[in-house]
């Protein structure tokens, strides 16, 4: 269907006002970390300095709640990419009783709110477990952490891959076989290069789901452990490192928008390899 003139121009229209509405906050944030003032009005900035980003380099605080964010993010992707393609790979390629109730828990934890699967997981690592022979519990700390990210991010590795599968044709096993491959010949040349852009842009993304993340790490990270989210969230309110919250903000758009960006081409341009 051809739109006329003005349905285009409308639409146009309505699209610049969304970007504007969804990026000028971001914009504004960027430009307030290299404002000499403290203050963090709108548009009260004169002149510019770097001055706030060797400070926020060298304070402890932001430097070691960035190292712990990395930590937490890196360890709960790769279990989130091993259990979700796993996962993946059982639901496409055999059929079982219950498989579509084990599909529907696979992606509840990424449709729960974030403070009902918080508390859930605060009430569960702050018991002691028997299993009977001996018991045990889980506490908080680092550990608590990865676990609790881990359950979130196995829905995107799980996703990624899913569809990546489900979009494959099952006949390219069949002929593999039929050409003399075993199992593992057949996953290395045939297998894993269909999936391999899926599973990268889970990786991606999962890093970013857990990155960001605060509400669930606000009730399983406990005393003394403390993510970057968290402590940008505890420092706003205090003026003084008001400017390092802005600097580290700013370094999470700077790494989170590309990382976004190249998870998206690669999931989008997956079946072109």
């Amino acid at each position: 269907m051809r739109l006329s003139r003005f349905s285009r121009a409308s639409l146009c229209a309505m699209t610049v006002l969304t970007l504007v509405f969804l990026y000028l906050p971001l914009m504004v944030v960027a430009r307030l970390s290299f404002n000499p003032q403290k203050s963090v009005s709108w548009p009260g900035w004169s002149g510019y300095t770097t001055s706030w980003w060797g400070k926020a380099w060298e304070a402890d605080g932001p430097r070691e709640a960035l190292l712990n964010s990395c930590k937490v993010a890196f360890a709960s992707m790769l279990i989130a990419l091993v259990l979700g393609s796993l996962a993946a790979f059982a639901m496409t390629r055999f059929s079982f009783f219950g498989k579509t109730s084990v599909s529907f828990l696979l992606v509840l934890p990424i449709a729960l709110p974030g403070i009902v699967t918080g508390i859930a997981l605060q009430n569960t690592f702050s018991r002691t477990i028997d299993l009977g022979l001996f018991s045990f519990k889980v506490g908080f700390g680092f550990h608590s952490l990865i676990i609790a990210h881990a359950t979130f991010c196995v829905v995107v590795a799980y996703n990624n891959v899913v569809a990546r599968l489900r979009r494959s044709s099952p006949n390219l096993l069949e002929a593999s076989a039929d050409l003399g491959a075993h199992g593992s010949q057949t996953f290395r040349y045939v297998t894993f290069p269909l999936v391999r852009s899926a599973l990268v842009a889970g990786g991606i993304l999962a890093f970013a789901l857990s990155f960001d993340e605060i509400v669930v790490t606000t009730f399983t990270a406990g005393s003394g452990f403390e993510t970057l989210p968290v402590w940008i969230y505890s420092n706003f309110s205090r003026p003084n490192n008001v400017p390092l919250v802005n600097v580290m903000a700013t370094f999470v758009m700077l790494v989170s928008i590309p990382l976004a960006w190249l998870a998206q081409r690669l999931s989008d341009g997956g079946d072109e390899s």
